[in-house]
């Protein structure tokens, strides 16, 4: 599979008009010796490797070597070492998102497997911040992604927990200065979390009640309801598009580098 030069390049001019909007030079390594691979290159490279939906870096140093002039592993780290640079980037985006949004907002998580199930037991590399969690699919080993998405589906706030944190939990962090409708699923059902958000003519929210509960919908709630799937198209994309979910990081920067840049990559699409 050879690098699609259009789609790169177009990466990469995204890339360098935020590295100097945001005077990210300061993130630069200023002593020592030069990285073998400019910093604004390494990040596109790493963005690229997302909206290619290559599983492994591996296939995109074999295509480049000869350019790049480095080993496979200095690739890798310079890939994993520009993962702070991407978050900073994304943490702006998910700023100015939250300057013009929808009043309408959808709250929701999806599984994060760091491995196949069968694997679980002997997995050392992200042990200590992966659990057993459940999700629609069944049992998996890994992490929970939360997301907070406007109704035009843009990206608010988001966070990593491990997969057995309840969605609850991460529901105040995510919108605490967020205003609007908020619409979540049964995961999200607590008097105190609904008292404790709700700020008259600023915010609520309607959480989808379970089936077991004997609770009356209005017309409009189901309506708002209906829309919440909505938030399921940005958790397909992010995995099936942009390579999200992998088992093939050897350390827990290769993991937390790979989570970032597709969130990236997804964000500057």
């Amino acid at each position: 599979m050879k690098i699609h030069l259009e789609v790169y390049n177009t990466l990469k001019q995204k890339v360098v008009f935020l590295y100097h909007k945001l005077k990210l030079a300061k993130y630069e390594k200023h002593r020592g010796r030069k990285l073998a691979i400019p910093l604004v290159d390494t990040l596109s490279l790493a963005l690229y490797k997302q909206a290619s939906t290559r599983t492994t870096k591996k296939s995109l140093w074999n295509d480049l070597k000869e350019t790049l002039c480095c080993s496979y592993k200095t690739l890798v780290v310079n890939l994993n070492r520009c993962a702070l640079l991407a978050l900073v980037i994304l943490l702006r985006i998910l700023r100015d998102n939250r300057q013009n949004v929808h009043w309408l907002k959808r709250t929701d998580s999806t599984d994060i497997p760091v491995c196949l199930n069968k694997n679980a037991k002997y997995h050392r590399t992200m042990y200590g911040l992966a659990e057993w969690g459940h999700s629609g699919k069944g049992l998996y080993y890994g992490l929970k992604l939360h997301i907070t998405e406007d109704g035009k589906r843009t990206m608010l706030s988001l966070s990593f927990t491990p997969a057995n944190r309840s969605d609850i939990s991460q529901f105040m962090k995510l919108n605490k200065d967020l205003d609007g409708i908020f619409v979540a699923d049964a995961g999200y059902v607590s008097r105190n979390l609904e008292k404790e958000f709700f700020r008259e003519r600023k915010r609520i929210l309607f959480a989808k009640p379970r089936k077991n509960m004997k609770k009356l919908m209005t017309a409009l709630q189901q309506k708002l309801y209906d829309t919440r799937m909505l938030i399921e198209l940005n958790f397909r994309n992010l995995k099936i598009l942009y390579g999200l979910v992998t088992s093939m990081p050897r350390s827990v920067d290769g993991y937390l580098a790979n989570y970032i840049h597709s969130l990236l990559a997804y964000a500057l699409r």
